[in-house]
């Protein structure tokens, strides 16, 4: 399931609702920990791997993090590969993957984010934080009917990264889960 939403209350209603005591949770724009100690105090035997890049964050984060076992904050830019893959090595599974890349208008990299994050992660329910993506899809019609039941985008099977996205260059083969996705990274480059 893949809910979005803009309004920040919303967002954190939507984690009430599916989160669960046991949930490995990766939260990608964390920013000083608000949403991220809500997450925690529900998710006590749980997983929670926090990111964000700004510096506001950094401390913050860091008394939180030793405020509470179950969060981990990674201070790192979640557009680039190195950090999808330290979090990978970290985690075997992602029941939610919460995106809040400043809640803003900008969907092209919000999206962008989600889908390299959620087509590597697979997670059970993706909440998405973000005003362009809303206006994007109310805005919307199509006569086709496309649905995916998890979190993330299963109608595209296991394809990876599209290798007409040259975006997504930094993406490497050591996340790859198949021979077809490595012959298509390769091709990007």
């Amino acid at each position: 399931m893949i809910k979005i939403s803009y309004d920040r209350k919303i967002y954190r209603n939507q984690l009430l609702e599916f989160l669960k005591d046991k949930d490995t949770v990766v939260e990608l724009g964390c920013h000083i920990g608000k949403t991220t100690e809500i997450i925690a105090n529900i998710n006590n035997n749980g997983k929670i791997i926090a990111l964000d890049n700004s510096p506001e964050a950094v401390d913050k984060m860091d008394k939180l993090a030793s405020k509470f076992s179950n969060i981990e904050f990674i201070s790192a830019d979640v557009r680039l590969h190195d950090t999808l893959e330290k979090v990978i090595k970290k985690i075997s599974t992602c029941d939610i993957l919460s995106v809040d890349l400043g809640g803003g208008y900008h969907p092209d990299t919000v999206f962008k984010v989600y889908y390299i994050w959620a087509s590597t992660l697979k997670p059970k329910i993706t909440l998405i934080r973000n005003k362009g993506l809303i206006d994007f899809v109310k805005s919307s019609q199509t006569e086709e009917s496309i649905k995916s039941n998890e979190g993330w985008l299963e109608s595209c099977g296991d394809a990876g990264i599209p290798p007409q996205i040259k975006e997504f260059e930094l993406w490497s083969s050591s996340l790859c889960s198949s021979e077809k996705e490595l012959k298509n990274i390769k091709n990007i480059k």
